[in-house]
């Protein structure tokens, strides 16, 4: 008996579920658990006492974690950046596959400006360098991922631009936002340049 109770021991704490971690951020989330009159509290430090910065609503979803520490989740909430108890939050398993961007996927850059998100098959770049042109396109020939279950690192290939985002700790400058994906995006079409920035797979605003 004690040999099948010590076996039966062994096999849990080696478990892969019990072992590795679910998901790898960024992913998105659904606020649970949270009464229908009550909110779920954005705290500037990852712990219950720290200062209120503000509060998500008890059916927020999609909410992007860009980083975890001790049960707490970092979110962001307009312009702010804070934290979540993480137990209230639902894991969403349907953000990465391979191939393909999350549907909100976008991406960010100072120094100068600039903005690019992808749809219809093509990626929209928008700079204030270029006000009569409000977007340029370049087609999208593939988006590639490392092939590790879901891995978020993923490199998009255009027509005149190349755009990589990996996952890492990611500050735009001019906000106090956190990204969990920084990114660099190069264009190939007249003259070549290189620009970095961070990227988002959450829809804004909230």
């Amino acid at each position: 008996m004690r040999a099948t109770l010590a076996l039966l021991a062994a096999l849990l704490v080696a478990s892969p579920a019990a072992a590795t971690q679910e998901y790898i951020l960024p992913t998105l989330f659904d606020v649970t658990g949270v009464a229908a009159n009550d909110v779920l509290n954005l705290r500037a430090e990852p712990n219950a006492g720290s200062q209120i910065l503000g509060a998500l609503p008890p059916d927020a979803t999609g909410v992007e974690v860009v980083e975890e520490r001790r049960g707490w989740a970092r979110v962001n909430l307009r312009e702010a950046s804070g934290w979540v108890s993480m137990r209230y939050l639902a894991y969403r398993v349907d953000v990465w596959e391979e191939g393909r961007l999350p549907a909100a996927f976008s991406c960010y850059g100072t120094e100068p400006f600039w903005s690019v998100t992808a749809r219809d098959g093509a990626l929209a770049l928008s700079t204030p360098e270029t006000p009569e042109t409000p977007e340029t396109l370049f087609p999208v020939t593939a988006i590639l991922g490392t092939g590790v279950f879901r891995d978020p690192t993923r490199v998009v290939l255009g027509e005149g631009a190349v755009l990589t985002a990996v996952p890492q700790q990611c500050s735009d400058g001019m906000s106090d936002r956190r990204f969990g994906l920084a990114a660099l995006l190069t264009l190939t079409q007249g003259e070549p340049r290189l620009l970095s920035g961070c990227c988002s797979i959450e829809a804004r605003p909230r």
